[in-house]
């Protein structure tokens, strides 16, 4: 995870203005309809803040982090939220969260640490609190321009979740990359609950 963090300390800018605009709204819209009004996200890896700001001006309590201290500043002028700096194994909370929105970061995890990773987002979660989160779609763990990727398919999202346990599948969808120059790569996208 240390070159990857380092990659978007060192790149700060240019992938805050690579990503703030892309389109997650039906995701977003899909998440926020499965959550109590106002209630409490964790955004884990909020990259440019784009989501953060939508949920906050939704009337969500949020709660960002961000590894990268360099993105976590343009996120936090962006968002208009105060974003933590923290990696995933920092995260200790317990049931203080209606929903994770996890987009785009838990796939710079090793996939031999993705269970456990998971295991301590699904300890944040209420129970019945919903979550949403994505991989590049396939079945590889690859380096690629100075970041580490591990991609998911269907079958291993499904692998995963069991492994991590306390977790219900709602719904599994492959969509294009949300940035125009970018809709060729596919997506996975998970949403899934914590068991009451």
């Amino acid at each position: 995870m240390v070159d990857t963090i380092r990659f978007y300390e060192e790149n700060a800018e240019d992938f805050f203005a690579r990503s703030v605009a892309a389109d997650m709204l039906p995701q977003l819209a899909t998440f926020a309809a499965l959550l109590p009004p106002g209630g409490r996200v964790l955004e884990a890896g909020c990259g440019s803040g784009r989501d953060a700001r939508v949920f906050h001006e939704m009337g969500f309590q949020v709660t960002a982090t961000e590894a990268a201290p360099a993105l976590a500043a343009l996120a936090r002028e962006h968002a208009g939220v105060d974003v933590r700096v923290m990696t995933f194994d920092q995260m200790d909370w317990i049931e203080a969260f209606d929903g994770v929105w996890a987009c785009a970061s838990l796939l710079h995890v090793p996939r031999v640490g993705l269970p456990e990773t998971l295991r301590r987002l699904r300890r944040a979660l209420v129970p019945g609190g919903v979550w949403f989160m994505s991989f590049k779609y396939g079945t590889r763990e690859r380096e690629a321009h100075g970041r580490r990727f591990t991609d998911l398919d269907e079958a291993r999202a499904q692998s995963l979740i069991a492994q991590t346990g306390g977790l219900e599948m709602l719904s599994m969808e492959v969509t294009g990359d949300a940035r125009p120059e970018r809709a060729h790569e596919r997506w996975l996208s998970v949403f899934c609950r914590k068991t009451p």
